[in-house]
């Protein structure tokens, strides 16, 4: 099954734990939310969802 990464900005805190742990540089901060800046490059490979404190980013199988 493919994976797809969602955010919920609602629950993000603009901590950037999952930006520092991201190895492909796929995500930063906008507006003090995360936010995907270069999909394409996701490896899926769930660190962002892993450190996040908040589960405010995950993988969701689609």
């Amino acid at each position: 099954m493919d994976k797809k990464l969602v955010i919920k900005p609602e629950w993000c805190k603009g901590c950037g734990i999952c930006v520092a742990f991201c190895p492909k540089k796929v995500l930063g901060l906008e507006n003090g939310k995360i936010a995907i800046l270069d999909g394409d490059s996701c490896i899926k490979c769930g660190q962002c969802e892993l450190r996040c404190p908040d589960y405010a980013i995950y993988l969701k199988e689609v």
